[in-house]
């Protein structure tokens, strides 16, 4: 089996993934990300990337099925092995609030997304990508996550995913539709509040989340 790497996060960009919606408050600086300790593939996992890393990490995984969650950013191919209805693609940008010419989040793109990953076989990982690894992705793994095992945590969750990534910035307005779905009565979004924002970033490093 092959250890996913660490990357270098480089300073982010005002114009990069979740620009629109986002008063960062802060002063961009490089962000080093110390090693992880080396973390094998297992098929009861979900991957988080940017779209610069996709076909990267597919390849590392051996995964099969495939979420894309890209507004008008780019095109995204289909990664080699993953079936076209194994590959979930909703066209939304990251955006938790109206906003002319982008397309926000609708609760029929977290239907979609719940409908999916509950039909994952789990007997590859999935990979759940946007296009800097930042938010929209990070938000739709948090909500698959809670959505297949409905026992754990929510902030037991939140916290796995601070832990794993300390750039992730999950978008609300994601994660408010899915806890509506969920029937996670406001858990959801109070356990991400808690996280708060990530380290700001060009780029996400890949990272991983474990169902249990």
């Amino acid at each position: 089996m092959i250890p996913i790497k660490s990357r270098r996060v480089r300073p982010k960009s005002r114009l990069g993934d979740g620009a629109i919606d986002r008063e960062d408050g802060a002063t961009p600086a490089a962000v080093i990300l110390a090693p992880r300790p080396i973390s094998y593939i297992c098929s009861n996992m979900i991957h988080v990337c940017s779209l610069a890393r996709l076909h990267e990490i597919v390849e590392d995984t051996g995964a099969r099925h495939v979420v894309s969650l890209i507004g008008d950013e780019a095109t995204v191919l289909r990664p080699h092995g993953v079936k076209p209805e194994h590959h979930l693609r909703l066209r939304l940008h990251d955006i938790s609030a109206p906003l002319d010419g982008y397309i926000m989040p609708g609760e029929e793109h977290v239907a979609d997304l719940l409908q999916f990953v509950r039909g994952w076989d789990r007997r590859a990982p999935m990979v759940v990508h946007c296009y800097m690894g930042i938010s929209r992705s990070t938000a739709s793994a948090y909500a698959c996550v809670c959505a297949l095992n409905p026992q754990r945590d929510e902030a037991a969750v939140a916290q796995a995913l601070r832990r794993a990534s300390p750039t992730a910035t999950p978008n609300i307005r994601i994660v408010a539709l899915a806890d509506k779905l969920l029937g996670r009565s406001g858990r959801m979004v109070a356990a991400i509040e808690t996280i708060g924002r990530g380290v700001i970033a060009e780029e996400a490093a890949p990272f991983q989340l474990d169902l249990e």
